[in-house]
């Protein structure tokens, strides 16, 4: 009889000590950056772009209570630690009965990711679905104390403009 193979080809102990992946998982009501986890990144010193693409952001109006839709881009380029995908995902999740603006939802997603993994560089895009005939598109950024990536979270935020950082979705799906 043949053995079954393990689909986590033989990390069962790197990844027992993550909280998600159990069988129920337990959604925020409220806003939860204690649900983020990292993971320690297989290839430091290498330098490469993990892009993340949240088509289904909602948050709340903190005026009206009115939800507020947008399309998150998180582009980073990890340094020892990167984020785990479905911690991400209940994270941003928790943004929905969460009420704040536009952009302080973009920048407090820039400073929680930025605090749990400390990335080399790290940019957050909201492109949110206009209400009122606005359409409102924050961009918040940060960077290590490295020069190489202090001169790039200059030159992005300098030459930023709605859609430079995105991508259409007839890429994604």
């Amino acid at each position: 009889m043949a053995k079954k193979r393990s689909t986590t080809s033989g990390r069962s102990n790197e990844l027992k000590e993550f909280k998600l992946g159990q069988a129920q998982t337990d959604y925020p009501t409220h806003y939860a950056p204690e649900v983020l986890e990292a993971f320690d990144n297989k290839n430091p010193g290498k330098v490469a772009w993990t892009t993340f693409v949240c088509t289904e952001f909602t948050s709340l109006c903190p005026k009206t209570a009115q939800p507020d839709f947008a399309r998150i881009f998180i582009n980073y380029i990890a340094d020892k630690k990167m984020v785990e995908s479905k911690s991400l995902k209940l994270y941003l999740f928790s943004f929905r009965n969460h009420g704040d603006f536009h952009e302080d939802c973009v920048q407090k997603i820039c400073d929680d990711l930025t605090k749990l993994i400390k990335p080399m560089y790290l940019e957050v895009v909201g492109e949110f679905t206009p209400r009122g005939g606005i359409a409102i598109y924050p961009f918040a950024s940060s960077s290590s104390k490295d020069k190489a990536y202090i001169k790039l979270r200059e030159e992005r935020l300098l030459g930023y403009a709605p859609g430079k950082y995105s991508m259409p979705l007839s890429r994604v799906y």
